[in-house]
């Protein structure tokens, strides 16, 4: 019997040989058959009679190229998440896994009819509701009423007794003044007498009023306390459960690899430092296409191949997502459980892993005792990364020994290539990283941008500003998102240059004005749909894949920081 995900090919694929090497998963080019697979799953999303919401909301698709126990060569597809699917002829919701019969199963279905899962979580919501009911009780509301009230009526009460006896403590110790000049002895003794008596009886007064408010208060505080604590203990069982609901989930999401190890999802991620911080997986960790794919080929007896994912519909409001796009597998969520599903397979080499920068490719384009210009290629880091040692600085370091300071005034993306400036000392550097502080450095990139931006820009000066703030990707780092709630400021001015006749078809070349400096700023500015629209040409992270990054720095002009003579370098970009 045939496998109702194994997918054979509807096309020749004579003259495509298979991949040597399964993809690696974070830094990739589709394999010529993956872009074949997906080619004919989009065609399949635009003409099948089921209506996928993804196509409206967005959606990230993955194939697998695999080969089954019979040698056929032929794809899995997948979908990442979670969704519902509506008949285009009756418009009708249904379940995803009664339409979706092609795309692999979920890891685990915790929405599975009967489930232990979706038992608990229904004891758990009629938990949820009841507390609900509880803490809306109008019985409970009136009794917290009453018995603000008491409280008010009674510290009212008793300060307004306190004041009249210290008026009256007031009045006898004047009594006791006056009698000792106008009263004789005995006549004395019996008004001190008198005013003791007076002074116990106020006390006992106030005593006996207190006690009455507190007896009035206590038993309306135990009636309060009845229900609250009722409340609170259904709470502590509420999360109780839901603690223990939770660790189950993680326990059910097994993943296989291909000498057959199984790992859950807290295993794969009790050392890393999301589980350190919070204690669980990431949300949503084992959903994914990738993830979803690998799983049902070990399980099933498939040879995986190699993998792609492209997004799908709609781009969303915060990350960098292009219909049709091809996107790595995220850092945050992935990473974990691919390193242990990929172990023991022969992966593609990880370009980040080791620089391929020949020493000469950094040029000089100026220098003198206090700095040095230089054109850093596309490729080099500024600065020594966690596997990567070789950078601009750790160059500069070993070029001048005698250097002070931390050389590194400005950085560039490891793809940019361009003008850096190095301070040679200390105080050269405190004086350059004011200038950039300041924004009086000015700064100019030049990028190639997949798409024909003078069809769809209006106007004639062909130039604008992009507003977009910018914070980190914390599930898929380095990615940025734009975030208007928690986002940094992150600014850019962008001016359309003229295509020259070699340019490539259907891309635009533009200059860049950065008006602050944050991370991938020009690079999400150029991709996102509130931005550009057209990411830079060689984007890995925000755009498609090529031998590079098409964003260089090209004009840099500043204050010679000991002459104070304003210096301007240009190197023009290669691409």
């Amino acid at each position: 019997m045939s496998d109702p995900c194994f997918i054979s090919f509807q096309q020749s694929l004579t003259g495509l040989p298979l991949p040597e090497r399964f993809t690696f998963p974070f830094y990739y080019q589709p394999h010529p058959l993956c872009l074949v697979a997906s080619e004919e799953l989009q065609k399949k999303l635009m003409a099948d009679s089921v209506h996928y919401d993804f196509a409206e909301n967005g959606k990230m698709l993955g194939v697998l190229l695999v080969e089954n126990k019979q040698g056929e060569v032929g794809y899995l597809t997948a979908f990442s998440g979670k969704l519902t699917v509506k008949s285009k002829r009756e418009n009708k919701e249904s379940k995803a896994d009664e339409a979706l019969t092609n795309f692999v199963p979920f890891v685990f279905d915790s929405e599975a009819q009967g489930s232990y899962f979706q038992q608990e979580q229904t004891s758990i919501n009629a938990l949820n509701a009841l507390l609900k009911s509880l803490e809306s009780n109008p019985t409970l509301l009136q009794e917290q009423e009453e018995l603000a009230e008491l409280l008010s009526s009674s510290a009212q009460e008793i300060s307004q007794r306190q004041s009249q006896l210290s008026e009256e403590r007031k009045a006898r110790k004047l009594q006791r003044a006056q009698a000792q000049h106008s009263l004789n002895a005995t006549e004395v003794i019996a008004l001190q007498d008198r005013l003791a008596k007076e002074s116990i009886s106020d006390k006992n007064s106030l005593k006996y009023l207190k006690l009455a408010w507190q007896q009035k208060i206590e038993e309306s505080q135990q009636q309060v306390n009845h229900k609250l604590n009722e409340i609170e203990q259904m709470k502590k069982e509420r999360k109780s459960r839901s603690v223990a609901l939770q660790q189950y989930l993680f326990q059910q999401y097994q993943f296989l690899n291909i000498q057959g190890e199984q790992k859950n999802l807290t295993e794969l991620f009790q050392n890393t430092s999301f589980h350190q911080r919070y204690g669980v997986p990431p949300a949503g960790s084992g959903d994914c296409a990738a993830p979803k794919l690998l799983q049902y080929a070990f399980k099933h007896g498939f040879k995986p191949l190699a993998l792609a994912e492209f997004w799908w519909g709609k781009s969303p409001k915060s990350a960098i997502r292009q219909h049709k796009n091809f996107y790595t597998a995220c850092i945050g969520k992935c990473q974990p459980i691919l390193t242990h599903m990929l172990f023991g397979m022969l992966l593609d080499k990880d370009p980040l892993i080791e620089s391929n920068i020949a020493e000469d490719a950094l040029d000089f384009v100026y220098q003198d005792d206090d700095i040095a210009v230089v054109n850093k290629p596309s490729g080099l880091l500024s600065v020594p990364g966690k596997t990567i040692n070789d950078s601009v600085y750790t160059r500069m370091k070993a070029f001048f020994p005698q250097a002070t300071g931390p050389l590194i005034v400005h950085r560039l993306d490891m793809s940019t290539s361009g003008l850096m400036v190095i301070a040679l000392n200390k105080e050269v550097n405190k004086n350059l990283q004011k200038q950039f502080i300041k924004r009086t450095v000015k700064k100019i990139y030049v990028a190639l941008l997949e798409g024909d931006i003078s069809s769809i820009k209006a106007g004639t000066e062909k130039e604008g500003d992009i507003d977009l703030p910018l914070v980190v990707d914390f599930d898929d780092r380095p990615r940025q998102m734009v975030c208007f709630d928690t986002g940094k400021t992150a600014q850019t001015h962008w001016q359309f240059i003229a295509p020259a006749a070699e340019q490539q078809a259907n891309t635009s070349r533009v200059h860049l004005y950065p008006k602050t400096g944050r991370t991938h700023q020009l690079r999400v500015h150029c991709a996102h749909v509130s931005g550009l629209n057209m990411p830079i040409v060689g984007d890995d992270l925000y755009g498609t894949t090529a031998n590079r990054l098409h964003l260089h720095a090209e004009l840099l002009v500043l204050k010679h920081p000991v002459t104070q003579q304003l210096m301007t370098f240009e190197v023009k970009a290669d691409f």
